[in-house]
């Protein structure tokens, strides 16, 4: 937005008009240091194999691996990963002010077809300096991955993209999110309801409201992210893109009948136009 090389208004007067402080202009993100990154994935590491465990509990683990730390420096990490334990609580799961909350629409709703509904969510993917975030978007019915992005920020754009890809192949019924930011922004939602999608909001702190993505994060670091060490986001890239591939089309599920979630999905749903269903890239 400002200009250093404006031939006529100074860096000086381009902030004032803009209204932002020129400090700004010369702020650079430091990095995690190792310690906190080397914290934040024996949190994430608790985190998946106990996601019921709260603040306490993983402040007491983390003590037995080594790590001294207090509980409010642990709520605090876990809020840079966004991460809440699995029970009822309050305010677990803040959504931006101003932001209209839909109703859960799913207790006690049998699931019998594809496409009756599809949810999101995101997860913390490790490197070995740091961290991204990982979302996907899937199909309840079959547990297949339509879309899927990474991103190094928590705004609400590469959510966006992976619904947008995802509704190129087709359209849910129900499209369920919990209540962050990301999906409960006007862009989001817009989308949503200009596809004639019902949207369906978690609870309040009630994680199992989605229970299969909160599956597939769990499938997805045992069986890719924990025996890897990512070098980079384009690492992180190649490798949850290859473990999508072989979850899709070559992992059998056993709630399935031993069948791929690509397979389930191809035989059980009507194409939009030729496209047949495909893993986002």
């Amino acid at each position: 937005m400002v200009d250093p090389t404006h031939p006529e208004i100074s860096q000086r007067r381009q902030c004032f008009l803009l209204g932002v402080a020129r400090s700004g202009l010369y702020y650079q993100p430091a990095s995690p240091s190792v310690e906190v990154v080397a914290l934040l994935q024996a949190i994430d590491t608790v985190y998946t194999a106990y996601p019921f465990f709260g603040s306490r509990r993983i402040t007491v683990w983390l003590g037995t691996l080594g790590y001294p730390v207090n509980r409010k420096c642990v709520r605090r990490l876990l809020g840079v990963l966004g991460l809440a334990a699995i029970y009822p609580g309050p305010r677990t799961t803040l959504p931006q002010p101003g932001h209209r909350i839909y109703p859960y629409l799913l207790r006690g709703m049998a699931i019998t077809t594809v496409n009756q509904v599809w949810s999101t969510d995101i997860t913390y993917i490790r490197l070995r300096g740091g961290f991204v975030y990982l979302t996907a978007v899937m199909d309840w019915a079959s547990r297949y991955v339509l879309a899927w992005e990474l991103s190094n920020t928590l705004d609400g754009a590469f959510c966006l993209s992976a619904l947008d890809r995802a509704l190129r192949i087709s359209t849910p019924q129900i499209f369920n999110t919990d209540q962050g930011a990301q999906f409960t922004s006007a862009e989001f939602t817009g989308h949503l309801l200009e596809a004639g999608v019902r949207i369906s909001m978690d609870g309040r702190g009630r994680a199992l409201d989605n229970i299969f993505v909160e599956r597939l994060w769990r499938s997805v670091k045992y069986e890719e992210v924990y025996l890897k060490e990512y070098q980079s986001m384009g690492d992180a890239v190649i490798g949850i893109g290859g473990y999508f591939r072989f979850y899709n089309t070559q992992r059998p599920h056993q709630s399935l009948g031993y069948r791929t979630p690509q397979a389930v999905y191809a035989d059980s749903q009507p194409l939009i136009g030729t496209e047949r269903p495909r893993l986002g890239v």
